[in-house]
């Protein structure tokens, strides 16, 4: 803010002469200011000439994990100038679990730098670093590219183009394509404080679930009766079918909410958000069944690790896995994937089926990552 306030202070000690006659101040960056102090002692001024635009054709973006995506920002100028101007652009992110009401100024000062450019000049951020550029493909572009997507890229991203007192901006929100799928502790069904939830997501190759991807997977027909962390804090849980023990009968099918809970204190189950994997996920074909102990060492002697429980929701809904066949996780559980409902493969819709967490002794096939 400071850096924006000197070159104002300076136009304003040019904008009053000797008299108190006004004039066009000596500051020129293209623009045009005008005094219009007019005997309140302000020294204000105003913009009356060249105005800068920035804007983007798309207001959210939507894409896969370990792809790339452009999040579109354009500038121009009212009326059209003549010559190039060395602009200044920013590009700034709003993680997607921080945003829960429109963009505001506050908001704003709580983004992460991404990039900033000048010219040929540019420089990238944190986990950023090297894997976003500008697609500068015409004059005004300063599109932003990334590359090797990743869970935690979801957010609000903020293009502000800044050319001397003018600084416009707009923002792009990015979506990734991908699963949300409820999730309990091996101890049993509310097990997890916030941080709990977070880590344990995280273990399964996911995020905590935000408000607008659990909205989405209930428009889809998700229906779980226990109330799990969502990446704000809150804790909720999605109906579609409305009956007692779940908010009533006499309740509207949607989302439930206990709101904001006790981050430390409170403890739930989790909705943990999954996407797209860049391996492939697989049913082990074995001569036998194996414990859980087996599994692992079955899955790194076929080149492979275990799968994870996002894994498996990321192939079955993303890339169609459909396997009746009950086989061992990471995490100790039991599960398979259903994508065509048939006879002796559990209920009539589609959905991963699970077992819970079965003694480890316990035989069962195994799913496999690589």
């Amino acid at each position: 803010m400071l850096s924006l306030l000197r070159p104002l202070l300076a136009v304003c000690l040019y904008l009053q002469l000797p008299g108190g006659q006004g004039r066009i101040p000596g500051y020129n960056n293209g623009f045009h200011y005008q005094d219009i102090s007019n005997g309140n002692g302000n020294g204000e001024i105003y913009f009356n000439g060249v105005r800068l635009h920035v804007e983007s054709p798309e207001p959210s973006v939507s894409a896969t994990r370990g792809s790339s995506v452009t999040l579109p920002c354009h500038y121009h100028y009212e009326p059209e100038l003549t010559t190039p101007r060395r602009t200044r652009v920013k590009w700034s992110w709003l993680p997607a679990n921080t945003i829960t009401a429109p963009a505001s100024p506050e908001a704003f000062t709580r983004e992460t730098e991404v990039m900033v450019a000048m010219g040929n000049r540019h420089r990238s951020y944190g986990n950023f670093r090297g894997r976003v550029r500008l697609r500068r493909s015409a004059p005004g572009d300063m599109s932003l590219v990334i590359n090797e997507l990743q869970l935690n890229d979801t957010g609000r991203y903020r293009c502000e183009v800044i050319d001397g007192l003018e600084d416009e901006s707009v923002t792009v929100e990015l979506e990734l394509r991908g699963v949300v799928f409820p999730y309990y502790s091996q101890k049993g069904r509310y097990h997890f404080n916030f941080f709990g939830a977070q880590q344990a997501c995280q273990d399964q190759d996911a995020t905590l679930a935000t408000f607008e991807q659990l909205f989405a997977a209930w428009e889809e027909g998700l229906d779980w009766c226990n109330a799990g962390w969502l990446a704000d804090g809150t804790v909720q849980y999605p109906i579609t079918v409305p009956r007692d023990g779940c908010g009533g009968v006499d309740l509207a099918a949607g989302l439930r909410s206990y709101g904001q809970r006790n981050r430390l204190l409170h403890s739930y189950d989790a909705f943990c958000f999954s996407a797209s994997v860049k391996g492939t996920v697989y049913f082990l074909k074995h001569l036998t069944k194996l414990n859980f102990t087996e599994a692992v060492q079955a899955c790194a002697s076929d080149g492979s690790q275990i799968a994870k429980v996002g894994q498996l929701y990321a192939a079955w809904r993303l890339m169609g896995l459909d396997r009746c066949d009950a086989g061992w996780l990471a995490d100790g559980s039991v599960r398979y994937p259903i994508t065509k409902a048939r006879v002796n493969c559990g209920p009539p819709e589609p959905g991963v089926r699970s077992f819970g967490f079965p003694p480890l002794y316990l035989k069962f096939g195994v799913y496999c990552y690589r």
